[in-house]
């Protein structure tokens, strides 16, 4: 499976981006997409996902009320609507997959696109 990731870039706080992530090779019913985060000196943290089955999403508490994931069938894409951005939401964004349940550590993913910058200034 290879990931594709787009849509970062510069905002203002309270402004909003849309990230896209495109998914080529074999994904079945049994998979979950989602995006992760890392901010310079930071770990890799969840943010949002979605599981391929049911379509049901997941979120990060930090960003819960404020961001939308969701998914494209036909194209096989996942989106990040990003809206209400604040500075602390600066990092770099990661698209990923796996094969299974949607857990929210980086390190049970399989998959993973390029990272996108997305900063929010003050």
């Amino acid at each position: 499976v290879q990931l594709q990731a787009s849509g970062g870039g510069l905002v203002q706080a309270g402004g909003s981006l849309r990230l896209s992530c495109a998914a080529s090779g074999r994904t079945t019913s049994s998979y979950a997409m989602g995006w992760f985060r890392q901010a310079p000196g930071k770990e890799r943290e969840f943010v949002a996902a979605i599981r391929f089955s049911d379509l049901t999403p997941r979120y990060a508490d930090t960003v819960q009320g404020r961001f939308t994931i969701s998914r494209d069938n036909a194209k096989n894409t996942i989106y990040l609507q990003m809206n209400s951005l604040k500075p602390e939401d600066t990092a770099v964004y990661y698209c990923a997959a796996r094969d299974g349940y949607d857990y929210i550590s980086a390190k049970l993913w399989h998959y993973w696109g390029q990272g996108t910058q997305v900063t929010v200034s003050s």
